[in-house]
């Protein structure tokens, strides 16, 4: 994992009581995506993985309003049951992203989470790396902590249900 810049990234570090294997199946399998990765009222309704550095990272985000929000990423490095890293700066096959596909006022950003066996559970963390301290602010003023946070209890209900 990077080293931290405070004024560039995000993180949320926690301790889930579900095993690495499970959090890992939730993170891989594109079924399972669906049923957790979007916060509630908020909808996962399409996802796509081709997990290798180069595939496609795909997800449908839908609004209360029924307003779809598309977006697809690259993965970076997949170190099955470890660590998984994508971007949104590159498509598929590393194909950089030439604008912004959705027209909206987005920023980029490469993900990665690191998943570590501990007694009880999974040490979970997403770091997320963006280019400018505005695309940073942004991202935090969306609910970053708040959003993932909410979706990763959404994980973890889900994958102790299975």
């Amino acid at each position: 994992m990077a080293d931290i810049n405070p004024d560039l990234d995000l993180v949320l570090d926690r301790t889930i009581d579900v095993p690495v294997a499970k959090v890992w199946a939730a993170w891989t399998e594109p079924e399972l995506i669906k049923q957790w990765f979007t916060p509630v009222p908020w909808k996962t309704v399409d996802c796509a993985l081709d997990l290798r550095p180069g595939g496609k990272f795909h997800t449908v985000m839908q609004s209360p309003e029924g307003e779809r929000f598309p977006n697809t990423g690259c993965f970076l490095e997949v170190i099955p049951l470890r660590r998984l890293t994508w971007t949104s700066a590159l498509g598929p096959d590393f194909r950089p992203v030439p604008k912004l596909q959705t027209g909206q006022d987005e920023f980029l950003f490469t993900a990665t989470l690191t998943f570590t066996e501990v007694a009880g559970g999974t040490r979970y963390i997403a770091h997320v790396l963006h280019a400018d301290i505005d695309g940073q602010k942004r991202h935090a003023a969306m609910g970053f902590h708040s959003g993932w946070g909410a979706a990763l209890d959404q994980l973890v209900a889900l994958m102790k249900r299975n």
